[in-house]
């Protein structure tokens, strides 16, 4: 169908969603029926790893002017798709240890421990290892661009911001720190989360929703641990990682540890 009055095609639904490409981006090495679904559900977990990226940035963007109702807005709409991504397991382990196996060995060295998407989603939460950049090779655009958001500020940064832009007493050292570096429990964050609780005013509000999503974050890493153990056990990953072993030791390990730490004191 043609646009006459702008003489170019008018797009339609399949031409706007992409959908000759997106459709055709399905490509099993083998002819066992249960790869479509392993290529599907990565392919889908990696476009929700794009949307979060996307909405992380905007919240750190909101919470870094102070913006409290937008802040929320978008926090529930992070906190939605997590929820979608964690059910999309159980989809995946549908698939039997064996009809994993019958097709395994074509992924060669393909493994979502290389996904570069999940790693800068760790770097928007915080983490710091510059070692992750070995993974990718020199010149990739993956590699540009993890070292690039691995020196800028996390979004533990933007919500310290966000609380002095409320009034909050956070030291401008912190404020102000070097943020290649992790951040550390501070007693003097926790001080003034404690006067953000007993206001109970909006900022408490996007203090509990970014406690929902450390707690998204760590439920995805424990589901997908589980899965990767009724799957292939204690074998190692395809991509040269310990496999579940690995995964275990990134569970239960928050990413705003100090809005954890004053559940103790509240």
């Amino acid at each position: 169908m043609t646009d006459q009055r702008q003489g170019v095609e008018a797009l339609n639904y399949s031409s706007y969603l992409a959908l000759d490409e997106v459709l055709t981006a399905q490509r099993p090495r083998s002819a066992e029926h249960d790869e479509m679904l392993f290529i599907v559900i990565h392919q889908v977990y990696e476009l929700w790893f794009k949307q979060l990226l996307h909405e992380l940035r905007h919240l750190q963007d909101k919470l870094t002017a102070g913006e409290t109702t937008h802040s929320l807005h978008t926090l529930h709409r992070a906190l939605t798709i997590f929820k979608v991504v964690v059910a999309q397991i159980d989809v995946l382990e549908t698939m039997t240890p064996r009809q994993f196996t019958s097709f395994r060995t074509r992924l060669d060295a393909s493994s979502g421990f290389q996904s570069a998407q999940f790693r800068l989603l760790e770097a928007v939460f915080g983490r710091r290892d510059p070692g992750v950049l070995s993974y990718y090779a020199e010149g990739s655009a993956e590699r540009a661009a993890l070292a690039e958001q691995l020196a800028l500020p996390s979004l533990y940064d933007s919500f310290l911001r966000y609380l002095t832009e409320h009034g909050y007493p956070i030291p401008a050292a912190l404020v102000e720190r070097d943020v290649r570096e992790p951040a550390r429990p501070s007693t003097e964050v926790q001080q003034a989360l404690l006067a953000v609780y007993h206001d109970d005013q909006g900022p408490a509000q996007v203090a509990e929703r970014l406690v929902d999503l450390d707690e998204g974050l760590q439920e995805w890493r424990y589901r997908h641990v589980k899965m990767v153990e009724r799957t292939i056990g204690d074998k190692s990953g395809t991509g040269g990682s310990s496999g579940a072993a690995y995964l275990r030791g990134t569970t239960f390990t928050p990413v705003f540890p100090d809005l954890w730490a004053v559940r103790s004191q509240l």
